[in-house]
């Protein structure tokens, strides 16, 4: 086996519970789809999306503008580790944390494969033309959205 493109494709050799924090981080694909606010139903605990992006959440690029202080300074936000994959499950169904988690292979947009952040965008899983931030949200329930095949639709 070529040694070099198994260091390349660690996702595929190593459990989450074996990666580094580096190899923990890479696998984000910068979609932003968990930094929307999210909206839980009471009856069924069924997470619905909203088009409301986090305050920290810079939509064009959709990158937080605080990551190393986000905890602090948004108490709700969740900080993903392998201690809590189990909890993983309201996560896009695109995740490259959740699929590994549930012993997926990444999609082929996932920048890991691309080599290129801009697949994520050409696939149509990027949140930054269709989230807007939460300050101009009046209402959560009238931002709700699905996402099918990639894209995103108000519901």
């Amino acid at each position: 086996m070529d040694q070099d493109k198994t260091f390349r494709e660690f996702w595929k050799h190593k459990r989450l519970s074996q990666m580094s924090d580096d190899e923990w981080e890479s696998l984000c694909d910068g979609c932003g789809r968990c930094c929307l606010n999210k909206l839980e139903d009471e009856d069924d605990g069924r997470i619905y999306y909203t088009r409301a992006a986090c305050l920290l959440l810079d939509i064009p690029t959709c990158r937080c503008t605080d990551y190393e202080n986000r905890k602090t300074r948004m108490p709700d936000c969740l900080k993903l580790s392998v201690d809590n994959a189990h909890y993983f499950d309201w996560l896009p169904e695109t995740c490259a944390y959740r699929l590994l988690a549930e012993g997926e292979p990444l999609p082929q947009w996932h920048p890991l494969i691309t080599g290129t952040t801009q697949s994520v965008i050409d696939a149509g899983i990027s949140v930054r033309d269709l989230a807007k931030p939460e300050s101009e949200v009046e209402d959560l329930s009238e931002e709700v959205i699905a996402f099918s095949d990639g894209h995103s639709d108000l519901i």
